[in-house]
């Protein structure tokens, strides 16, 4: 297996909710873009609940709307050992550095975890004073939801108001 490594956090001090992930896709990895697999409805249900069309934008683009809206973006894991991109090949994974996130955006309140894997974690999370939500994983191997059931249960998870 390859040890694969995170991309690094779309974060700033304006974050006040944090969206955390497993780990990148193998698209996302070798795009060095989060949610990069073109299946993947992350992008589609950030543009519903803000209101603006950000599957449209260049990554930079992406990542300052994200930004402006007070939204940050992570995964659970460091580094991995893994082949493929299913979150079930993940092995002797290294969770990220949790502590840091009061440095780097000391308004974060709110941790939603993009699917039930990268819930793993949640108790170390809660322990450091974040309010936690799981939230329906938007990875094109949970397609059962409807996009408009996983943008109601990610607006309602996060406190997002139209």
């Amino acid at each position: 297996m390859t040890r694969l490594y995170c991309l690094p956090p779309i974060i700033d001090e304006r974050a006040r909710v944090l969206i955390l992930g497993s780990f990148p896709s193998e698209a996302s990895l070798a795009a060095k873009h989060y949610y990069a697999h073109p299946q993947n409805q992350f992008w589609r249900v950030m543009s519903a609940l803000l209101g603006s069309d950000l599957t449209g934008m260049d990554y930079a683009g992406k990542q300052a709307a994200l930004k402006a809206s007070g939204i940050a973006v992570w995964d659970i894991y460091a580094s991995c050992d893994r082949e493929g991109s299913l979150d079930s090949a993940i092995r002797q994974g290294v969770y990220n550095d949790f502590t840091r996130l009061r440095q780097w955006a000391p308004a974060l309140k709110k941790i939603g975890f993009n699917g039930l894997a990268a819930a793993r974690p949640r108790r170390l999370v809660e322990g450091l004073g974040y309010v936690v939500c799981q939230l329906p994983s938007t990875s094109p191997a949970h397609a059962s939801r409807s996009l408009a059931d996983k943008v109601k249960s990610w607006r309602d998870g996060l406190g997002i108001t139209d």
